[in-house]
């Protein structure tokens, strides 16, 4: 790819309100730059929902929280949301979380951080949307739900629906440091 200038909006806050612009914003650069894969988080599926109605003819890929994220046997994807993102054409991805699983039980039982989390904290220094990103681009290489060579668009949030959007070259969890951000095409300002 020839040198390429990506502007980044910034939003003032996070969250769910910035849902809309952050799927317009990826998809206007997803058919700019020619990437078909798209990788959305989405937890009850609302997120999903909306991405599967936007990018129909993408190959785009809903990633959701393991069952038992929030409480032992419950999956928080709504089963109305997931026929839906399924009729759009839209791929689920449920599975456990690239910087949690055994290392967050360790957390949990011994009191003590394993390296996938702290990986997880370094990345929420550049907000919880980018950490989010990154982990469920892992995670869809790992299912093999896209290719590792060729550019994606991975969307995360803050808490709830979709507040940042990156380019990058995706890679397994086991050659994590392969991993390489292209550009952030949307994500909050950091408040300090």
């Amino acid at each position: 790819m020839s040198e390429l200038l990506i502007p980044c909006a910034y939003f003032d806050n996070p969250g769910e309100n910035n849902t809309i612009k952050t799927l317009q914003l990826a998809k206007k650069w997803a058919e700019e730059l020619k990437i078909k894969n798209i990788i959305v988080a989405s937890s009850s599926g609302k997120t999903g929902v909306k991405a599967s109605e936007l990018f129909k003819g993408f190959n785009l890929i809903v990633v959701t929280h393991s069952t038992g994220f929030i409480k032992p046997n419950f999956q928080e994807l709504s089963k109305e949301n997931k026929n839906i993102i399924e009729k759009n054409g839209a791929k689920i991805l449920t599975c456990q979380h690239a910087f949690g699983g055994v290392g967050r039980a360790v957390r949990k039982k011994l009191g003590t951080y394993e390296l996938e989390e702290i990986i997880a904290y370094t990345l929420r220094t550049f907000g919880e949307g980018t950490k989010v990103a990154i982990e469920i681009s892992l995670m869809a290489a790992d299912a093999g739900l896209i290719p590792i060579d060729e550019l994606c668009i991975s969307i995360g949030g803050t808490s709830k629906g979709a507040d940042t959007a990156i380019v990058l070259k995706p890679t397994n969890a086991q050659t994590f440091f392969d991993l390489k951000i292209m550009g952030f095409l949307c994500k909050p300002k950091i408040k300090f």
